[in-house]
């Protein structure tokens, strides 16, 4: 039964788009309204796909067509946890709306809204090279849309600057899918797939170097990871659309990743642990270096997706379940704090962190909130950060277990000088700023659910990815002392060095010119053809990526 709904998933929110935006006649509030209760429903949908998605993968072919000549649709575990955790994001985003004291927003940024809530759903449930294609500049272009909706000088120039990133980075993947076509005679992934299989390696290097070349930009993966962060740093950008672009978009990037490395069986696995683990760090040491919070936790995001990269490409179903489980926490905490800090900057009147003080006495329901999301992405024992790090780091092995492990200090470094909000004398407000308690509420329910999910891990990634796992007692507590030691050897760093000594000045600045991003691109391009096409064939070489996971 549900098959044959597949296809509404994604045409759905196109119809409460167009809708909400040729009914001229009702007042904004109401279309709010209507907004909501179509989102609440769409949630349930969701849930309901993912529920039956634990029987067996759901698949349609739209059209009728059998075999891989039309669109097929389908519906695994991963893609479903993906649909559903879209249909949430998006709620949390329309209810930070719905009373919007903040900014305006009127019908046409309704339409982009729920528009690229139906992109991104029709891109995790395609199965098809060219449909993702599609579906990835659509949602590009709705997402530059509203980068730019109030229309600034810099914003223009700044989208502009994206979307022409994102049309030279779509090349690579159209070469790339075209090449696949003309080798295998199909454009369906299932089908390439069976036939890239039988194929000799040296037959893929260019069409998978074209093809992860792309995916590398759209996860912004070193050495493309500047161009992404300086777009949530635009003046008039919403901090809805930024909750989206971190929590969500980017996630897209992340499940292409998967989706292609299955496709291509692997291929250069220890190449991406790699990448994965050197883009954490940089994201690290560039969002410590940052006083815009917008940055910052941009920056953070890049760290985060890096871990979740070099997790999946891991030897390791632990890993593996532990990176697609991160995905699902890290959304969720980074949508909490991006739209906490939509608020936290309302109250304060400035997006530098530095001028933000004493949040627990003028704003105490804002101050747990923040704790509670907080808490969830530095790990802590309890929360949801800590479950998924958790198996992060029980899949990996020697060198890489403890790289890990430094990544996570990291982290909390990060958020130990973010947590600097919290404490010292806070100003006064000026006059007419009043809390809402809509989007407060809207955040603290986030960050309780960052705290449930890590009560609940274990059973949380059974239901979302029908894979049982179990807990080990003595491992969560061996975990949580590494944390503690962590959090104490954080705070005394960023007390006692880190506070006296700036030395991240220099890279708060970093900006790439349109042309370096494009070099950046090509060096990318370059390093995949070397080494799938030469190192990859080392078992020396791949031992050592691979931290004797192999």
């Amino acid at each position: 039964m549900l098959a044959t709904t597949l296809p509404f998933f994604v045409i759905i929110p196109v119809i409460i788009a167009v809708f909400l935006y040729v009914s001229a006649g009702l007042k904004l509030k109401s279309a709010r309204i209507i907004a909501l209760i179509a989102q609440l429903a769409f949630v349930v949908l969701a849930f309901s796909l993912l529920v039956a998605t634990r029987s067996g993968e759901i698949i349609n072919n739209v059209g009728g067509y059998e075999g891989f000549l039309g669109i097929t649709l389908r519906a695994d575990t991963l893609a479903s946890a993906f649909v559903f955790l879209t249909a949430v994001i998006f709620l949390a985003v329309v209810i930070y709306n719905l009373r919007s004291p903040y900014d305006h927003t009127g019908r046409l940024y309704w339409l982009l809204l729920f528009l690229l809530e139906g992109a991104l759903l029709g891109l995790f449930l395609t199965r098809d090279f060219f449909n993702v294609f599609v579906l990835v500049e659509v949602s590009t272009v709705v997402i530059v849309i509203l980068l730019m909706y109030d229309r600034e000088r810099r914003n223009l120039f700044a989208g502009m600057t994206f979307i022409m990133v994102n049309i030279v980075v779509m090349q690579f993947y159209l070469f790339g899918i075209g090449y696949i076509y003309m080798v295998t005679g199909v454009m369906d992934m299932e089908a390439a797939s069976a036939v890239i299989a039988t194929m000799d390696r040296t037959d893929l290097v260019l069409p998978y170097a074209l093809i992860m070349t792309s995916i590398a930009a759209k996860c912004s993966l070193l050495p493309l990871l500047t161009w992404l962060p300086k777009v949530n740093s635009l003046t008039g950008a919403r901090f809805t659309v930024m909750a989206i672009m971190s929590g969500l978009h980017i996630k897209s990037g992340v499940y292409l990743f998967i989706r292609m490395q299955d496709v291509f069986g692997g291929m250069a696995s220890e190449l991406w642990l790699v990448l994965g683990i050197v883009t954490a760090i940089a994201g690290i040491i560039l969002a410590l270096a940052q006083k815009d919070i917008r940055l910052m936790l941009a920056y953070s995001t890049i760290a985060q997706v890096g871990l979740i990269v070099a997790g999946v490409s891991l030897y390791s179903q632990y890993s593996f379940v532990g990176g697609i489980f991160h995905i699902v926490n890290h959304a969720l905490f980074k949508v909490a704090l991006f739209l906490a800090a939509g608020i936290i900057s309302y109250f304060y009147q400035t997006k530098d962190i530095t001028k933000m003080r004493g949040l627990i006495k003028l704003n105490p329901a804002m101050a747990v909130a923040n704790a509670l999301a907080v808490l969830g992405i530095m790990g802590a024992p309890l929360f949801n950060g800590s479950i998924s790090k958790y198996f992060l780091v029980y899949g990996a092995t020697g060198a890489v277990e403890w790289v890990f492990i430094a990544i996570n200090f990291g982290t909390i470094l990060v958020f130990v000088r973010y947590s600097a909000i919290f404490f010292g004398k806070p100003p006064a407000l000026k006059e007419g700023i009043r809390p809402d308690w809509c989007r407060q509420s809207l955040v603290l329910g986030l960050g309780i659910f960052c705290f449930a999910l890590g009560i609940f891990g274990g059973q949380a990634i059974d239901f979302l990815f029908n894979f049982p796992v179990q807990v080990s007692a003595h491992g969560y507590i061996e975990k949580s002392l590494i944390f503690g030691i962590s959090l104490v050897a954080a705070v005394l760093f960023y007390k006692y060095v880190f506070v006296k000594w700036d030395m991240l000045a220099r890279l708060r600045g970093l900006e790439l010119s349109f042309k370096v991003m494009i070099m950046t691109i090509g060096l990318c391009f370059a390093l995949l053809l070397v080494y799938v096409g030469v190192l990859g064939e080392w078992d020396g070489i791949r031992q050592l990526l691979s931290g004797g996971n192999i």
